[in-house]
């Protein structure tokens, strides 16, 4: 897990249990790799992205994480996952290179 300030991890020490509870949820449904900090990461980088967590209140934070549906959290996943992928990373500098070159232009005779 990311290092988190001091109280956000006093945050998710409190709210476990809740985000155990969804973690089985999603497990029900068939994601099994979800864990308790992936659903928190969820929580703090798209669902609360512009609010202090800090000046919460628990049942907000409760409320937040026990709302979370499948779909939202896979669609999060799937574009984070493409953000952080490198596309390109098997190819080499001149493979790179003719990839990306402009078309040549045929000339007429």
């Amino acid at each position: 897990m990311e290092k988190m300030a001091i109280e956000s991890e006093k945050i998710f020490t409190h709210t476990l249990p809740a985000i155990e509870s969804k973690m089985k949820e999603f497990h029900l449904y068939g994601y099994e790799a979800v864990t308790e900090e992936d659903i928190w990461t969820y929580c703090i980088r798209k669902k609360w992205r512009n609010k202090n967590v800090e000046s919460m209140r628990m049942h907000e934070i409760v409320n937040g994480i026990l709302s979370i549906s499948p779909a939202e959290y896979m669609t999060f996943k799937q574009i984070e996952e493409q953000r952080e992928s490198d596309w390109f990373s098997d190819l080499n500098r001149a493979e790179l290179e003719t990839l990306l070159a402009p078309p040549k232009s045929e000339k007429k005779n």
